[in-house]
């Protein structure tokens, strides 16, 4: 059989109904379970970065993928998945090496999105999320760097989670800037969010799993809501997250302001070792093949090229700085905030915005990973909820918790969330 990209794949199923936009390669399943437990009869839509045995990993490229092997061992995640029970129902889209979080793949096209008719899918986790929001999976597994689960979350309306850093094992994983990258899923509910954490997730000392499972709120202080966090996004965003906060009678908690007007600096920081990473893992394929990426994703990497040793350590020192002073805001309480600073773009602008030198996504991006850059600075797990603009879109909100408290997030999301 062969893949959607005409690449033969080894026990592969028909893919004729495959959308390629969304799918590289889907099976029947593709891949079946390898034992019993909590997540029997679920299917897993897996980023095209995690290695399948007898799978190349493509990585959103088909240069890459052409010139890949077949991998001979599964990647810790997807393996724990199979274990639990779960079938691989196939390798999904993705942003070239996940350095994006548009979905808007120059090689193979931009995946639906369901919930957002003629809207961009968000990314980099873009298949995995467009394959859960279209019904064709249970669960996405995918990545976030610098917001690749909670953005495509936000854009399409699903329940997704960025793991603390650490948290879920990268064995077996295309890595980005291994500084920030996590695992994390997407879902159309919460507990099949949660099934998924309690599989992939240590029970940390201190998880208080009962007080949550019993409803109570003690396992955290509270919650912090800064206006100028929420200021950064769209208004329509701000006010479904208010509506939000105020139906979950979730106690609030008095803070100090959040520095949001550090955040720039936090972000040009954040950037600039993700770049230097980014340059030091793929750096030398990406010479070597100089004219195989999309415009956009080779920009990132020409500008990653340029960042030096000393440059990359300066920002470094930033970022410690910065990751403490997030990590005392947000204590033993949980930071609200925008999963992402707008509803997702139009295609039509996104395709304006191409033409003009991207400057519009771009600003999008930027607004974005203000954001989603906070969870990742401080290696923080952020849970993402599905809410809705006043104007009908799916829109989102991020829940940042304190480090390695994932499974209390998990089980907080299923007390949050409509039966």
């Amino acid at each position: 059989m062969t893949s959607v990209s005409g690449v033969a794949d080894p026990s592969a199923a028909d893919t004729s109904a495959a959308v390629p936009t969304v799918w590289r390669v889907l099976g029947a399943p593709l891949v079946p379970p390898a034992g019993t437990g909590p997540l029997d009869g679920l299917s897993v839509a897996v980023k095209d970065l995690f290695a399948l045995e007898g799978f190349a990993v493509g990585a959103g490229n088909p240069a890459r993928l052409a010139g890949a092997v077949p991998e001979t061992t599964t990647a810790a995640a997807p393996a724990a998945l199979l274990a639990a029970g779960a079938s691989v129902a196939g390798i999904t889209r993705t942003d070239e090496f996940a350095y994006s979080l548009a979905g808007t793949n120059a090689h193979y096209g931009t995946p639906p999105n369901p919930r957002a008719p003629g809207r961009i899918s968000g990314g980099s986790s873009s298949g995995s999320a467009s394959a859960v929001s279209l019904g064709q999976a249970d669960v996405g597994l995918g990545t976030d760097t610098g917001g690749s689960i909670r953005v495509p979350a936000a854009y399409q309306g699903l329940y997704g989670i960025r793991t603390s850093h650490g948290a879920v094992s990268v064995e077996g994983l295309l890595p980005l800037a291994p500084s920030f990258d996590t695992v994390g899923w997407l879902t159309r509910d919460a507990a099949t969010l949660a099934a998924v954490g309690e599989v992939l997730l240590p029970d940390a000392a201190g998880s208080s799993a009962g007080a949550l499972a019993n409803g109570a709120a003690a396992s955290f202080t509270g919650i912090s809501v800064p206006p100028e966090l929420l200021a950064l996004a769209e208004p329509g965003i701000g006010e479904a997250i208010r509506g939000f906060v105020a139906a979950s009678e979730l106690p609030r908690e008095e803070t100090d302001p959040f520095p949001v007007k550090d955040l720039p600096g936090w972000l040009a920081a954040f950037q600039t070792v993700q770049g230097f990473e980014a340059w030091q893992q793929h750096g030398t394929w990406v010479g070597a093949h100089p004219d195989s990426l999309g415009a956009d994703v080779a920009g990132r990497f020409a500008t990653a090229s340029r960042i030096t040793a000393e440059q990359a350590e300066a920002a470094r020192d930033v970022l410690r700085s910065a990751r403490q002073r997030i990590r005392t805001f947000v204590g033993g309480g949980l930071l609200v905030l925008p999963s992402a600073s707008s509803a997702a773009p139009l295609l039509t602008e996104v395709a304006q915005s191409s033409a003009l030198g991207g400057t519009t996504i771009d600003a999008v991006r930027r607004a974005t990973m203000q954001l989603t850059c906070v969870a990742g600075i401080a290696g923080l797990p952020a849970l993402s909820l599905p809410l809705v603009t006043p104007d009908g879109l799916p829109c989102g909100v991020s829940i940042v918790g304190p480090v390695h408290r994932d499974l209390d997030l998990l089980r907080l999301a299923c007390r949050l969330s409509p039966r």
